[in-house]
């Protein structure tokens, strides 16, 4: 198995790119479009598997681009971290993308055509690949600008006023931080010769410590821009509640996680001897509150949940920020909590629309008679999200809490302090949203929507004269299924969190102690 491990290594790149170009060949033949961008995505998420089995078992993996051996060439590297994260999004990703085929064939606005979308979603796919396994800040940036392109088009399908007035939002702060990544990549490659972070690892530290810091923070800025980091965040709220809902899903759930990847490797191979650990827990206090505060005071669904991802952005940045293996482990389990949580609440509020007509808890109401099924498959991961036991939301909070005490310093305490407080905020919203848009009766909206109120009055009447009733508008079953995979990798997360907290143990570890990683890559004999 160990031979066939770095044959696999580019191909979560390599086979989107060539699905994205059998895509456009297809786009006259949307079945055959649709097989394809399927049966390339579920190959991804096998060969991803493969590979994380593979590299926690033999220590990293290493691909030359070009035969041009590192440091001089484009390197591709598969170590704990990257394998997981690879995992975790092509399962995200593929199951987004049945959803988002299936809303396309039951919706006749054609807001998401699949001649456009197929294409820009496998080119994401391949530009967040690509990013997780950058083995050099340049193709790290390449990365980037590989998913950010094909998230401009996503952004703004159907080309209404909203969505390209977001898309603008979006495309001007996306351009501002790829400038200052660049900008940061030029003098980091000016003053240390090269851009292979294996060798930037030990390259960095021989610079004089003012040079330093400002090459950290310049990277921390353009990636915390990516991540939504307060007071960075405030693009997130109003680009992505406009967009289809399988692109928000995909963005909320996996794109701000990419700059929180890098962030990771910033901190622990690029600058370990170059602390910024106070402002980055004070970045992550400030990003947790703000972020549910904003939450608190939004009635549409689609903003409530936005909001409450840039506040739990914060929890990631607290494990980060106390640079210790219990602090790195609980970060890397709580993005990966984060990532399919988040997902499968915004698929399902995106079936919440099309079953209710909005996404306002101004004019819902009554979907917990209307929908049940859609009612359980809202609350599990919101129940989630809001950290209630035994979810992974519970235990990644937990085990934040936990590095935090450890490290005993009153920052990390009031960090804490931060934590319990959003994450009860968290549950007061999730729950003040549950009741409105699915408990209460629909006539009592403050804006009533006038078909739920008749449908929910005739299924009163239904059930009154013991007659049956069907519901007058339904969900696709195979959003209903992609949605449901989802929900159920969350539950997958708490009963599995031994060893997923072993791993993410394991991967902390390698972080810490990035030796295995630099003479992998720079061609050292211990792995």
């Amino acid at each position: 198995m160990i031979d066939l491990l770095p044959v696999l290594v580019p191909l979560p790149v390599l086979l989107p790119l060539i699905g994205a170009g059998l895509a456009l060949v297809l786009s006259k033949h949307s079945r055959a479009q649709n097989i394809v961008s399927i049966l390339i995505l579920s190959a991804v998420m096998v060969i991803s598997l493969i590979m994380l089995f593979g590299v926690d078992a033999h220590g990293p993996q290493v691909v030359a681009i070009g035969g041009w051996e590192p440091p001089a060439g484009i390197v591709l590297v598969a170590d704990r971290l990257s394998s997981l994260m690879l995992v975790v999004s092509s399962l995200v990703i593929l199951c987004v993308l049945v959803y988002a085929l299936s809303q396309d064939a039951n919706d006749d606005s054609n807001e998401t055509p699949i001649s456009v979308f197929n294409p820009s979603y496998l080119v994401l796919c391949a530009g967040v690949a690509n990013a997780f396994l950058a083995g050099d800040l340049f193709n790290l940036y390449v990365g980037f600008e590989m998913f950010l392109v094909a998230s401009y088009v996503l952004l703004t399908l159907g080309a209404t006023a909203e969505r390209i007035r977001a898309g603008v939002t979006y495309v001007v702060v996306s351009l501002v931080s790829s400038i200052i990544f660049l900008a940061a990549i030029g003098v980091i490659y000016a003053s240390t010769g090269t851009v292979n972070i294996a060798q930037l690892s030990e390259r960095l530290s021989e610079l004089p410590p003012d040079v330093q810091m400002i090459l950290h923070v310049l990277l921390l800025i353009g990636f915390g821009i990516k991540a939504a980091i307060f007071p960075l965040s405030f693009w997130l709220p109003d680009s992505y509640p406009t967009a289809p809902a399988p692109v928000t899903a995909v963005f909320a759930g996996l794109l701000t996680k990419v700059g929180i990847y890098a962030i990771i490797r910033t901190e622990t191979l690029l600058f370990a001897e170059s602390s910024l650990r106070v402002p980055l827990l004070i970045a992550a206090a400030l990003t947790m509150v703000v972020g549910i505060l904003g939450a608190i005071a939004q009635s549409e669904i689609k903003r409530i949940v936005s909001f409450i991802l840039v506040s739990h952005i914060g929890y990631m940045l607290f494990g980060v920020a106390l640079g210790t293996t219990v602090g790195l482990a609980a970060a890397i389990y709580y993005t990966v909590h984060h990532i399919i949580v988040q997902t499968a609440l915004f698929l399902a509020i995106g079936m919440v629309e099309m079953r209710g007509g909005s996404t306002s808890t101004r004019s819902l109401g009554g979907l917990m008679v209307l929908s049940p099924a859609l009612s359980i498959i809202f609350f599990i991961p919101a129940l989630n999200l809001s950290g209630i036991p035994p979810f992974s939301g519970f235990i990644g909070k937990v085990a934040l809490f936990a590095a935090g005490f450890s490290d005993h310093d009153w920052l990390a305490v009031t960090l804490i302090v931060a934590g319990t407080v959003t994450s009860l905020l968290t549950l007061y919203v999730i729950g003040r949203t549950f009741n409105l848009a699915f408990w209460r009766d629909p006539a009592d909206a403050e804006e009533p929507n006038e078909e739920l109120v008749a449908e929910f009055a005739e299924r009163k009447k239904a059930k009154l004269a013991g007659k049956p009733w069907k519901a007058q508008i339904g969900v696709p079953g195979s959003m209903v299924a992609a949605t449901t995979v989802v929900v159920v990798a969350s539950i997958v997360l708490t009963v599995f969190a031994g060893p997923l907290w072993d791993l993410s143990n394991r991967a902390a570890e390698n972080l810490q102690s990035p030796v295995s990683y630099v003479s992998t890559v720079l061609g050292g004999d211990d792995q």
